[in-house]
């Protein structure tokens, strides 16, 4: 598989983008390898708006889900096409303060079986909250899914490793970072542009094309050829977002 995929960006929000600015990264996307790109909803509205962007551009794609920090918003507007290709990001932030930890957890329940139901992956959000989402998953053993931007301990690392199927998103903070690294046959690249540009683009608007950097930082990392980086990350990709079988 001679491409990659960022399987997390948020280039549909004309928060962070202008629609000029994302065909332009989109542009350079392609001009990197990366051929397919997932758009990723924070509420019903953003899901939709991430729906449309991805009905009109080629490789494109896009996810309904209700960030934690969102939960009053869910208003249940889901409907699902061939190019919608997970639940997500859904989960648990306890991480800001005012939190509402018992909206959240029946959010999350909601979400998944949303995805339960629809047979969908899920991309998670977790901050701060591990002890709950790994209580919670445990009651859907079917889902299937990708905890996105991980960031916590090697002993939280180890239970997703050992305790689910889950792969684990790596990003530009890994670059930068000291975070263990899962094996490569669990990781998927993402960026969440626009934030979390890796080096040698630390601090600047990050946009999918940086995928590319992504996978030769992970290339010298693992001690692996860029290409083998590229294969197998693309390929645990299409195995779980399984694109165009929706």
């Amino acid at each position: 598989m001679s491409y990659l995929v960022d399987t997390h960006c948020h280039l549909q929000d004309r928060q962070f983008f202008s629609a000029d600015e994302a065909e332009e990264m989109l542009r350079h996307a392609h001009e990197n390898g990366v051929e397919k790109i997932i758009c990723i909803g924070t509420d019903p509205l953003d899901s939709l708006v991430a729906r449309d962007f991805a009905a009109t551009h080629e490789g494109v794609y896009w996810t309904y889900g209700v960030h934690p920090e969102e939960w009053m918003k869910n208003n249940s507007k889901f409907s699902r096409d061939e190019k919608l290709v997970a639940i997500g990001e859904v989960g648990l932030d306890y991480h800001t303060d005012g939190y509402e930890r018992e909206a959240q957890i029946k959010l999350f329940e909601e979400m998944l079986q949303l995805a339960s139901d629809n047979h969908l992956p899920v991309s998670f959000h977790v901050r701060e909250a591990y002890s709950d989402f790994f209580a919670i998953v445990k009651n859907f053993p079917d889902v299937r899914g990708v905890v996105h931007c991980f960031t916590d301990s090697k002993k939280n690392m180890k239970r997703i490793l050992n305790e689910t199927d889950f792969y684990v998103g790596m990003n530009g903070i890994m670059t930068y970072s000291t975070l263990a690294l899962p094996p490569l046959e669990r990781v998927l690249l993402e960026t969440d542009a626009p934030f979390l540009a890796p080096v040698p683009f630390r601090g600047e608007k990050n946009e999918p094309a940086f995928i590319y950097n992504i996978a030769e930082w992970a290339s010298t990392q693992y001690g692996k050829s860029f290409e083998l980086v590229q294969h197998e990350t693309t390929k645990n990709a299409e195995n779980l977002f399984r694109f165009g079988e929706n």
